[in-house]
C-alpha cells in the first residue's frame, strides 16, 4: 500500500498495519448518515412515549422507533467504523473499495424500511428492503474478503471467527425479520409472533451486533484508552461461547422451552462478564483522561447487567408482559448496542481525519476531537436510556417522554461534535488534499 510522502498511517499499538482505513470522504458519509439515523430514532422515540409506557412494542410508532435504530443508524454506523478498523486489523485491504462507495445510497434502503414495517406498507418496504439487502450482502462479502486474506500464521488483533459469525448473524436477522413481515405477522415455522421477533432481536443485537464489538473491542477500548492490552489467545474463546449461548437462548425462545432459554442465557452471561471485566479494567488503567467511547462501554456494561436480569425475570415469571420487553429491548439494544456504537462515532472520525491529513505537520488527535462535549453527550445517553427504561417498567408517559427527550438532546450533541470535527478540518487547510492515501507504517 502506496501513499503520497508525508503521509502517516494509524499507529496501532503492537501491530505492524498492512492493511488502510476506507478513504475520509466515505468514512465522513457513513458517519452522517448514522448520526442523521440517531437524530430521527430518538425524536421517533419521543413520539413513542405513550406506546412505550403503555407496554405496546408492536404499536406503530414504537416499531418505527425500534428500527430507524436498528436500520436507520446502526448499518450506516457499524460499516463506517468496520472499514476504517478491520483492514487495519486484519492487516489487508478492502478488496473492492469502489464497490462501497455506492453502499451509502443501498443502506439508505433502512429508511423505506422502518415506517413500511411501522404501517404495514409493502409499497415502501420491498423496495428498502432490496436496496438495503443489496448493500448488506456487499458489506458481508468485503468483511469475508478482508477475513480470507488476513496472514494466516500472525498476531491479528481481531478475531476472523468472531467477525465472520457476525456477518453471517446480521444476515440471519435479515431473513427472518423479512419473513415475519410477509407472512402478515402470522406464525413463521410454527413460531408465534412474538418469539419469531424475540428470535429476530436476540439474532441482531447478539449475534450481530454484540458478537462485533467483543471481536472488535478487547482490542479497540485499550488502544484508545492506552490502558494495558488484553493477552494474546490462540481460540475466540468468548465470541464462540456467547455464540453457542445465543444459539441456545433462541432455541429456547423458538420452541419454547424455559430451561433451555435460561441457560443460552446463562452462556451469553458468562461470555460478557468476561468482556465487561476487560472493559472495567481499561476504565481502571486508562493513561488517558476517559473519552466518550470508554464512557459509552462502561456504561453499556451496566445495561448489559440489567438487561441480563431483566431477561431472566422474565424468563421465570418475575416480570411478566410486554412492560418487561420494552425495557429489555431498550436496555439491550439502545442502551449497550447503538450506545457503545454511538460512542466511537465521533472519535473514529477525528481519527479517519488524521490519517488523511495530507503531507505536511499534523495536528494532535487532542485538536481535533471535541473530548469534553461527547463526554456530556455520553451522560445525556445513559441517563435518557435509563430513564427510558425504567419509565416502562413503571408504565409512567412522563418519565419515557423525559428519557427520550435527554436522548434527543444526545444526538445533537453527537451531530454538533462530529460536525466541529470536520469543521476543525476545514480551518487547517485539509481541504481536498486529504484524499492521499495513507502509508502504512510500523506502530513501533
Amino acid at each position: 500500500m502506496r501513499g503520497r510522502p508525508g503521509t502517516k498511517a494509524l499507529p496501532l499499538a503492537g501491530a505492524r498495519a498492512v492493511g488502510g482505513p476506507i478513504p475520509l470522504g466515505l468514512a465522513a458519509a457513513f458517519f452522517a448518515l448514522a448520526l442523521g439515523g440517531w437524530l430521527a430514532a430518538s425524536l421517533a422515540l419521543l413520539w413513542a412515549a405513550p406506546d412505550l409506557a403503555a407496554g405496546n412494542p408492536l404499536a406503530p410508532h414504537a416499531v418505527l422507533a425500534t428500527h430507524l435504530v436498528a436500520l436507520g443508524f446502526l448499518p450506516f454506523a457499524v460499516t463506517g467504523a468496520s472499514f476504517h478498523l478491520l483492514p487495519v486489523m486484519l492487516r489487508n485491504d478492502v478488496r473492492r473499495p469502489r464497490a462501497l462507495a455506492v453502499v451509502p445510497a443501498l443502506l439508505a434502503g433502512g429508511f423505506l424500511v422502518a415506517p413500511g414495517v411501522a404501517w404495514h406498507r409493502p409499497a415502501l418496504l420491498w423496495p428498502g428492503a432490496a436496496l438495503l439487502g443489496a448493500g448488506a450482502s456487499i458489506v458481508v462479502l468485503q468483511v469475508l474478503a478482508l477475513v480470507v486474506h488476513a496472514p494466516r500464521g500472525r498476531t491479528l488483533v481481531a478475531s476472523r471467527i468472531g467477525v465472520s459469525l457476525s456477518a453471517a448473524h446480521v444476515l440471519v436477522a435479515f431473513a427472518l425479520g423479512a419473513a415475519v413481515f410477509d407472512r402478515g405477522y402470522r406464525p413463521v415455522a410454527g413460531l408465534t409472533v412474538d418469539r419469531s421477533l424475540l428470535v429476530h432481536l436476540h439474532l441482531a443485537a447478539l449475534g450481530w451486533l454484540t458478537l462485533l464489538i467483543v471481536a472488535v473491542g478487547r482490542t479497540l477500548g485499550p488502544m484508545l484508552a492506552a490502558a494495558p492490552t488484553a493477552r494474546p489467545r490462540t481460540l475466540p474463546r468468548d465470541e464462540l461461547l456467547l455464540t453457542g449461548g445465543l444459539w441456545l437462548l433462541v432455541a429456547g425462545l423458538g420452541m419454547p422451552e424455559r430451561a433451555l432459554a435460561l441457560a443460552g442465557g446463562a452462556v451469553v452471561v458468562l461470555a460478557l462478564r468476561l468482556f465487561g471485566s476487560l472493559v472495567v479494567r481499561v476504565g481502571r488503567t486508562t493513561r488517558l483522561p476517559v473519552e466518550a467511547p470508554l464512557a459509552h462501554m462502561l456504561a453499556g456494561v451496566a445495561f448489559l447487567v440489567q438487561a441480563a436480569a431483566l431477561g431472566f425475570a422474565m424468563e421465570t415469571g418475575a416480570v411478566g408482559g410486554r412492560v418487561g420487553v420494552v425495557a429489555y429491548v431498550v436496555l439491550l439494544l439502545l442502551g449497550f448496542a447503538a450506545g457503545t456504537t454511538l460512542g466511537h462515532v465521533g472519535k473514529l472520525l477525528s481519527l479517519s481525519l488524521w490519517v488523511w491529513w495530507p503531507p505536511g505537520p499534523r495536528p494532535k488527535q487532542e485538536e481535533l476531537y471535541p473530548r469534553r462535549l461527547w463526554l456530556v453527550e455520553a451522560a445525556c445517553f445513559a441517563a435518557g436510556a435509563e430513564v427510558v427504561a425504567a419509565g416502562a417498567l413503571a408504565t409512567s408517559t412522563a418519565a419515557v417522554r423525559a428519557g427520550a427527550a435527554l436522548l434527543v438532546a444526545s444526538a445533537t450533541l453527537a451531530a454538533a461534535g462530529a460536525w466541529l470535527t470536520w469543521s476543525r478540518r476545514a480551518s487547517r487547510g485539509a481541504g481536498s488534499r486529504a484524499r492521499s492515501r495513507p502509508r502504512a507504517r510500523s506502530a513501533g
